[in-house]
């Protein structure tokens, strides 16, 4: 019975650690969250994804990569009193003026907003040169979402290389949790992930060899509209709607992408 459900709850996405406190939820519907980005939630489901990754208000969180901020908006009042977040973004000083716009953009929206996100501490990951963002077995949570297929661009040493840095930041016992775009596993995944959509076998092959458990597996992120087959990739779906009119309402009515949701675990 008990191996039974284990995998039942793993598949209904339930597997793990209990859902977080009320604090979450009081983040989720805060004001410093942007309407457009709260427009996403029923697609990224932030409770129920971080609840599974185990957060919890006192902990020690890393996220990887915060692009424009979308989770940073939840994360930052969620362990503002008792916890610590480490944004470890884009580099300022990088020769490339898309990732110095992005440091700056993030900067600014920290900035903007001092009462929540004063306590917020920016650091600096540009792989595979600058990996160095926490200081070694120091953070609980180490979280990214849905950029994975970037980093598989620069091949498959330069990915290793970030799911080592993580597993050198986390204390034992800590998680490591990957969202991304599923590409599905009968379809070949290219050499730079081009559409965006990445193997769950390929993650999960790289961070053990990065020293990871595969914990537990949910589906609280997946979209079986999503085929995964669309002309310019993942992009093609809302928010991007990189075809801009071509075929939009077949996009959103398909939705956001199909994504796996995984939690390793450091040993």
């Amino acid at each position: 019975m008990k191996n039974w459900f284990t995998a039942a709850v793993m598949v209904l996405g339930l597997a793990g650690p209990a859902l977080a406190d009320d604090a979450l939820k009081a983040s989720l519907a805060g004001a410093q969250r942007a309407p457009a980005n709260a427009a996403r939630d029923a697609w990224r489901h932030p409770y129920e994804t971080l609840s599974f990754f185990g957060i919890r208000p006192d902990m020690t969180v890393v996220e990887l990569s915060p692009g424009g901020g979308w989770y940073t908006e939840v994360l930052a009042p969620y362990l503002r009193d008792r916890g610590r977040l480490i944004l470890a973004g884009a580099d300022p000083e990088s020769i490339e003026a898309y990732s110095r716009l992005s440091a700056e953009r993030l900067k600014a929206k920290l900035q903007a907003q001092p009462a929540v996100y004063d306590k917020a501490q920016m650091t600096v990951f540009a792989p595979p040169a600058k990996l160095q963002y926490a200081a070694p077995g120091s953070a609980d949570l180490v979280l990214t979402f849905r950029n994975v297929h970037n980093w598989v661009a620069h091949g498959d040493a330069v990915v290793l290389a970030v799911f080592k840095s993580a597993h050198d930041s986390l204390k034992s016992g800590g998680v490591f949790g990957v969202v991304d775009h599923r590409l599905p596993a009968d379809r070949v995944q290219d050499a730079k992930a081009s559409s965006g959509y990445v193997h769950v076998a390929y993650v999960a092959r790289l961070a053990e060899a990065a020293g990871f458990k595969l914990a537990a597996a949910s589906e609280v992120n997946a979209n079986p509209r999503d085929r995964a087959d669309h002309p310019g990739g993942v992009w093609a779906l809302p928010p991007s709607y990189a075809n801009k009119d071509i075929d939009r309402a077949r996009f959103e009515a398909v939705g956001e992408s199909d994504r796996f949701t995984l939690r390793f675990v450091k040993p």
